[in-house]
């Protein structure tokens, strides 16, 4: 068990508790040293906020390569994702073309268990919040399978490029009750989403703004499921947005949205809140080189990638500063324990834990945070984490733990205790935590080992310290 072992430490916090977190320093690469090692919880931690979870080959992988190694593995994956993606956006297609969302629905979660771009799917993930466009105003399955499919072409891309997609995609329309935009009458749904989360925020604009930029979206109509613009129905009068005086049409509201300077700190501070921290509002000085930086050009991909590399992300500042999503919650049980249950129940599992994938609960997305935490959703989730284990049950044969120490070498129940807070946790409970769950499955005798071993991950999914990301 001594390479099962490696990157080990006991503790409450993280090894890199000093952040090099100054003001000229909060986004550069972080490097371990002698201060601040690199070891299980920084891989564990990595993978929780860029991935759903790591397998323990993963995380072995991650100690060896070193933090910057590790970051470039997820964000760059090695390997071809051509046929992987082609495969399920023709089974996304498919499922689509139904009246339900539970094809669509299944299929993405299917995709975000197997994929080897888990980065990719978890700022999908992301995108499709921040847009909040939902199946309940959008009749058409596959216009929403669209709009994912698009989201995902663009999750590391350029935000400028998304946001000019998004706004030709009829879904956006139909989900914000935008489908008729007449110059007689312009409808100011689009417009306020765009100002409003999609561009510098709600401090950075007036209603006049709100009005005139619907002006200029006048003309787009949605028929029969399609994206048109009638030039007659187009306003040419001169508008007045944020500051700037013109005959402004679609391309030039883009462009003045992105020429503000909030939109790019507004967009910064949403990946801030799901990559770093969720827990206050960062200080101006931690915001401002990203968002100058994000401005220049709107690279997602270097956006996400400097978070990932910084100091700060690897500090205590980022250390268990969000709750997972349900999503999370059940992805980061299953991909660590290399397990797999159907899709389709999951998705209503998760659905009824607040989460209902194609359907945020409203143009803001899903709330996150403490949100997640209520006391019902509570139960809720130590209750996933019971159905997740139960063989026979709600999801299928359930997630074996067994099959997964006995892969790694963990001879006796000790050992694979060891192994499952490891791969689970990267280690990081408190001391009197670790002896207790270790001392449970030293208890246990070799005919109810399979069934213990259910029961400590069921322990252990229920911590606290499991429901933080």
């Amino acid at each position: 068990m001594a390479e099962t072992r490696q990157g080990t430490t006991d503790g409450n916090s993280p090894d890199f508790s000093r952040s090099g977190a100054a003001a000229d320093g909060t986004w550069a690469a972080y490097q371990p040293d002698g201060e601040r090692s690199w070891n299980l919880r920084g891989a564990t931690h990595l993978y929780r906020r860029a991935a759903f979870g790591a397998t323990w080959a993963q995380l072995q992988q991650a100690l060896t390569d070193g933090p910057q190694a590790a970051v470039t593995r997820l964000v760059r994956p090695p390997g071809e994702m051509v046929e992987f993606q082609r495969v399920f956006d023709e089974y996304d297609i498919a499922a689509g073309s139904s009246s339900s969302d539970d094809g669509p629905r299944a299929w993405w979660l299917r995709r975000m268990i197997e994929t080897r771009h888990p980065l990719l799917e978890k700022m999908t993930l992301f995108w499709h919040s921040h847009f909040g466009i939902s199946r309940a105003r959008v009749t058409t399955g596959r216009l929403l399978v669209r709009l994912i499919h698009t989201l995902r072409g663009q999750a590391l891309g350029n935000y400028g490029e998304m946001l000019a997609a998004m706004l030709h995609e009829p879904a956006v329309f139909l989900g914000l009750d935008a489908d008729t935009n007449r110059k007689s009458l312009p409808n100011d749904h689009v417009a306020r989403q765009l100002l409003t989360q999609y561009g510098p925020g709600p401090e950075a604009f007036d209603e006049q703004d709100v009005g005139e930029t619907a002006r200029a979206l006048t003309g787009w109509f949605v028929f029969r499921d399609e994206l048109r613009f009638v030039e007659r129905e187009h306003d040419t009068g001169v508008k007045r947005i944020l500051g700037q005086s013109g005959p402004w049409t679609t391309e030039d509201v883009l462009r003045i949205v992105l020429q503000h300077p909030a939109t790019a700190r507004n967009i910064v501070r949403r990946v801030y809140r799901w990559l770093i921290s969720e827990t206050g509002e960062p200080e101006a000085h931690v915001l401002e080189p990203l968002a100058a930086s994000f401005r220049q050009d709107y690279d997602i991909r270097r956006l996400v990638e400097t978070m990932l590399r910084s100091n700060w992300f690897f500090s205590p500042q980022a250390y268990r500063q969000r709750v997972k999503c349900p999503v999370e919650l059940a992805l980061s049980m299953i991909r660590p324990l290399e397990g797999s249950v159907p899709t389709l129940r999951l998705g209503e599992t998760l659905a009824h834990l607040g989460q209902d994938l194609l359907r945020p609960p409203t143009v803001a997305g899903w709330l996150g945070g403490r949100y997640w935490l209520n006391p019902a959703a509570m139960r809720e989730r130590v209750e996933l984490a019971v159905a997740l284990l139960t063989p026979g049950g709600a999801h299928g044969a359930g997630l074996d733990p067994l099959a997964l120490v006995q892969r790694h070498g963990a001879a006796d129940p000790p050992a694979a205790a060891e192994l499952l807070i490891d791969v689970l946790l990267g280690g990081d409970v408190p001391v009197e935590v670790r002896a207790r769950l270790v001392q449970r499955a030293a208890e246990s005798s070799a005919g109810d080992w399979p069934g213990r071993l259910r029961e400590l991950v069921q322990d252990i999914a229920t911590l606290p310290e499991f429901q933080l990301a």
